[in-house]
C-alpha cells in the first residue's frame, strides 16, 4: 500500500499510521462525533440530495498545522467568491457514495480545483453526512494529511479565484472570530482571516473541528459581521 495517495489495488482507502500526534483529537473526534453535534442540517431521510465531497486537508507550514482553502471564482452562479474547501459532487466513476466514492471524488475535485498532487495526501477519516439546502447538496467532509506538499494555485479561473492556506492558531484566535449576519436573518460562525471572510458551511465545519479537537479559545459570539465584510 502506498500510504500517501490512499490507494491499493485500484481502491481508495483510509489509513491513520503515521500521523503527526497534533492530529491525534481530530481522529478522535472522527471516530466520535455524532451528526447532530455537527449540524442541524442532516441529509433528508428520503434519500433526496446530491452526492457530493469536501477535503479537509491538513498541513504543516510554518505557524504549524493549517488548512487548505479556496476562494470561488466572482462569476460563479452560486457561491461566488466565498472561500471554502476543495470539492464536488460525486461522479459515476466515483463509485458508492457510502464507501470509497466521496474518497476519489474529494482527491479529484482538489486535483482539478487546486493542482494539488493526491499522491502526497494520506486520507485519515470522514464527517457525517451533511447537507446544504440551499444547494441540495449532500456533503461528506473528508480528512486528509498533506504529508508530501505540492505546489497548489488557481487551476482554472473561472471557477477558482485564489488559494491559500490558513494556520490552525489563526482560525482559533479570538481576534479572527465573529458571528455571520445573512441578509435573510440566519447566522453563524465566521472566521476573519487572509483578507477573507470565511462563512457558511466551511465555517460550520471548521468551529466544530476546533472544538471536538480541543482547539477552541473563547471568542466573543456577540461580534457581528455582515457578509460583504472586506479586510
Amino acid at each position: 500500500m502506498t500510504r500517501a495517495s490512499n490507494t491499493q489495488g485500484g481502491r481508495v482507502t483510509l489509513d491513520k499510521e503515521g500521523l503527526p500526534v497534533w492530529l491525534d483529537p481530530v481522529v478522535h473526534a472522527a471516530e466520535t462525533v455524532a451528526p447532530r453535534q455537527l449540524s442541524r442540517f442532516l441529509p433528508p431521510e428520503d434519500g433526496a440530495g446530491r452526492q457530493s465531497a469536501v477535503l479537509v486537508l491538513f498541513g504543516e507550514g510554518e505557524r504549524g498545522p493549517e488548512l487548505l482553502l479556496m476562494e470561488r471564482a466572482s462569476s460563479l452562479r452560486s457561491h461566488a467568491g466565498q472561500p471554502s474547501f476543495p470539492g464536488g459532487a460525486l461522479d459515476p466513476e466515483d463509485g458508492d457514495p457510502q464507501g470509497e466514492g466521496p474518497l476519489r471524488a474529494a482527491l479529484r475535485e482538489a486535483e482539478e480545483e487546486t493542482g494539488l498532487d493526491p499522491s502526497g495526501v494520506q486520507l485519515f477519516g470522514v464527517l457525517p453526512k451533511l447537507y446544504i439546502p440551499v444547494s441540495g447538496f449532500v456533503v461528506t467532509p473528508v480528512l486528509g494529511w498533506w504529508r508530501v506538499p505540492s505546489p497548489v494555485g488557481v487551476v482554472d479561473p473561472k471557477e477558482t479565484a485564489r488559494v491559500f492556506t490558513v494556520p490552525v492558531a489563526d482560525l482559533a484566535h479570538p481576534d479572527n472570530r465573529a458571528t455571520a449576519v445573512h441578509p435573510r436573518g440566519h447566522r453563524g460562525p465566521a472566521f476573519l482571516v487572509e483578507s477573507a471572510l470565511v462563512w457558511g458551511f466551511t465555517a460550520g465545519v471548521i468551529d466544530r473541528l476546533l472544538h471536538f479537537a480541543g482547539w477552541e479559545r473563547p471568542w466573543d459570539r456577540d461580534r457581528q459581521v455582515p457578509l460583504d465584510w472586506q479586510a
